[in-house]
């Protein structure tokens, strides 16, 4: 700025400059006095650009670029691979098949992982890639590579949201029309159908490939993990190898090869320094910690409250905890944001699968990739102990899918279990009831599949190997920034239940959590925040409607602390409305004393539903079924907004089904026109979810 400031104030000095020159007698016309001036006044003009250009140059060549999701030409020569392509990665490594996931959970990354490491049979190297980390915008390049293919896995989160690992991707492909004929392609989607997007990611990516001129090798498949998607996910995939071999006129080896991934190193003598131990090897510094703060680098936060919500005579516990995140973590929130919490196995579990396991879980090793092309070197932090693995980095708990059935088959002594293992993981329709009744229905974990299958020792190593990575867990944070901006609160049950063997089983993480309180030195917790669309109006003035049963209170916790923030500040506040329901009064009305104040000062409009307090069951559908009216001033005549959050399948589902009555009844409009306004009353963000099923 202060080189152009400057060359700006020179032709007016040099100007002043040739006009004395020209009258400096009658002889100047003769003189080249003012031709030299101009010579040297263009010469100076040309030096001093090219040190600007020169320094800008420089500037920019120290300024790391961003990550560039422009659409690139379609000329490899034009246009090669970056250092970190994944083309550049396939050639090297010999390999056509290339499978990117969109994860959430890890579901959609353990089927690309399996995709991947399948394709061996098919004379086809595969590769597993994250698209957050991948120069999307090089799916130009793959028809560069005979007999290639990419198979997107990709999970939809939210309503109708990416995954976070594939917003980019997601986004380059909306951006522009980038030219990918000759890209062969198949997608397979994750979703559940109790919500109104089922899929949408899944089926928007299968569209918009073949809108950009990509070819379909086989059809879009959908999972629904309503229902059972790993049955989904097989039926899909017996579909898929028979039409990539007849697309690309290949054989398959014949029979279903077993390999293992990871090679075991088992450490004797290793100074304690180099040995991952626990949450703080997912962290970037442990000593000190720097935003931003995500899945990779979560913050270690000190829990400043754990009370409990219940009533005493509850049979069940509810849990309001404070993390701290005071001002010198930076670490930022808004009201109706989730906050993902890192989990720790229950230790009695991991001790009975070394005990089942015949292993010392102290024993240190590491599992390296047997493919060094691969970008995932280990399958957790390495080197670390059994006990480490099993307590913070593998999923213990969930029902095993078939896969894990089909290697753990290997390492039965008795000939029965081995078949019935095998059965369990076959695609025949035997075999599915089976692994529908015997894992899922009946509830059964890895624990205690090696408590009921006597003969099954599997080597630990090859354990760890197979079992999916533990995953965070999210939940809607119950505070807002504007009251507590040094905390973030979150609302949560205790899982505990009897499965149909018998056993009780408990939630990860509540379980974990219930035992974290304030103490000196602190309780830390490994958290991050997760944005979301569950947002307030931008007026304060705007009426809202906002539907929570038991802990579907959490963000409006959170929305009506601000709006009593915004009330106190002598700003104008429309109608806070609230839809409230639990069992008993005295036992499970969470925030009671707090909601009460609010309606006492003015802020709050309650309405509360107590399902077991009479002979017949009332529920918040109900309450809203009996205020129509209310229901329509608000989102019909004062264009408000409203809100639901809690359970999808059903009390989602019922709430919706009203709001349509209500717009019909009170609108006076048929059934269609009523979807069509509650459909535009979704995109406006007037109607909001925020559930779970």
């Amino acid at each position: 700025m202060r080189t152009r400031t400057a060359d700006a104030s020179q032709p007016k000095a040099i100007r002043m400059a040739g006009s004395s020159g020209s009258e400096s007698g009658p002889d100047a016309h003769d003189e080249p006095f003012f031709s030299v001036l101009d010579i040297l006044l263009v010469a100076s003009l040309l030096v001093a650009t090219a040190w600007w250009l020169l320094r800008r140059r420089k500037q920019e060549d120290l300024t790391p670029a961003p990550k560039s999701y422009s659409i690139q030409p379609t000329s490899f020569a034009a246009a090669p691979p970056s250092e970190n392509s994944f083309i550049k990665k396939l050639k090297s490594s010999g390999r056509s098949l290339v499978v990117f996931y969109g994860s959430q959970t890890g579901t959609a990354e353990e089927f690309a992982g399996r995709l991947a490491k399948e394709g061996i049979r098919y004379k086809t190297k595969g590769m597993v890639a994250d698209p957050e980390e991948c120069d999307m915008e090089e799916l130009i390049h793959l028809k560069t590579i005979p007999n290639s293919l990419a198979v997107f896995c990709l999970a939809t989160y939210g309503e109708g949201d990416p995954t976070d690992n594939a917003m980019e991707f997601i986004d380059w492909l909306k951006s522009g029309d980038a030219d990918l004929a000759g890209l062969n392609y198949a997608v397979f989607g994750l979703g559940n159908k109790t919500y109104e997007h089922y899929n949408e990611i899944g089926i928007y990516v299968d569209h918009r490939l073949e809108q950009l001129g990509a070819t379909r090798v086989v059809e879009l498949g959908l999972g629904d993990d309503d229902a059972n998607i790993e049955d989904d996910f097989i039926t899909w995939k017996d579909k898929f190898w028979p039409a990539v071999c007849e697309f690309f006129g290949i054989e398959g080896a014949g029979e279903d090869v077993s390999f293992r991934q990871y090679k075991l190193t088992e450490h004797v003598d290793l100074s304690a320094e180099r040995i991952y131990t626990g949450e703080i090897a997912r962290l970037h510094s442990f000593t000190n910690q720097n935003p931003p703060y995500d899945a990779k680098n979560p913050f270690l936060a000190p829990v400043r409250v754990n009370r409990e919500l219940h009533g005493p005579t509850s049979e069940r516990s509810c849990m309001h905890i404070e993390f701290d995140i005071d001002a010198h973590s930076k670490m930022r929130y808004e009201t109706g944001d989730h906050l993902a919490v890192y989990p720790v196995n229950d230790a009695e579990l991991v001790n009975k699968i070394g005990e089942q396991c015949g292993m010392n879980l102290d024993t240190v090793f590491t599992l390296t990739n047997t493919d060094e092309e691969s970008t995932k070197k280990h399958p957790f932090p390495c080197p670390c102990s059994y006990r480490t693995a099993l307590t913070h980095y593998l999923d213990i708990t969930s029902n095993p899918r078939t896969h894990v059935l089909k290697e753990l088959a290997e390492y039965t002594s008795d000939p029965a279990d081995k078949e019935k293992l095998k059965l369990m993981a076959s695609t025949t329709a035997e075999g599915k009831a089976a692994y529908q009744q015997w894992i899922i229905q009946e509830n059964r974990n890895i624990v205690h599949i090696l408590e009921d299958i006597p003969s099954l020792k599997p080597p630990l190593d090859h354990l760890c190997e197979i079992l999916p990575r533990l995953q965070c867990r999210y939940y809607s944070i119950s505070s807002s920034p504007k009251l507590h901006p040094a905390s973030v609160h979150i609302t949560a049950v205790v899982v505990e239940y009897k499965t149909p063997t018998g056993r009780i089983n408990k939630g990860v993480t509540t379980t974990w959590l219930k035992q974290k309180h304030p103490s000196d030195p602190p309780c830390l917790v490994p958290i991050f925040v997760r944005k979301s669309q569950f947002r307030l109006p931008t007026r304060p003035s705007t009426p809202i409607i906002m539907v929570g049963p038991g802990t579907g209170l959490a963000p409006f916790r959170g929305f009506i602390q601000e709006r009593d923030f915004a009330r106190r500040e002598g700003k104008e506040t429309g109608d806070t409305i609230l839809y409230f329901g639990c069992r008993k009064s005295q036992e499970d009305y969470l925030y009671r004393e707090e909601l009460e104040e609010y309606v006492k000062n003015g802020t709050l409009t309650l309405h509360v539903a107590f399902s077991r307090e009479q002979s017949h069951k009332v529920y918040v559908t109900h309450l809203l079924e009996q205020n129509k009216e209310e229901l329509w001033r608000v989102i019909g005549e004062q264009n408000g907004h409203i809100y639901v959050c809690g359970d999808a399948r059903n009390m989602a589902r019922d709430v919706h089904n009203i709001l349509l009555k209500v717009v019909m009844e009170r609108g006076k409009m048929s059934e269609l026109d009523a979807a069509n306004y509650i459909k535009k009353m979704e995109s406006q963000k007037r109607y909001s979810s925020d559930v779970w099923s």
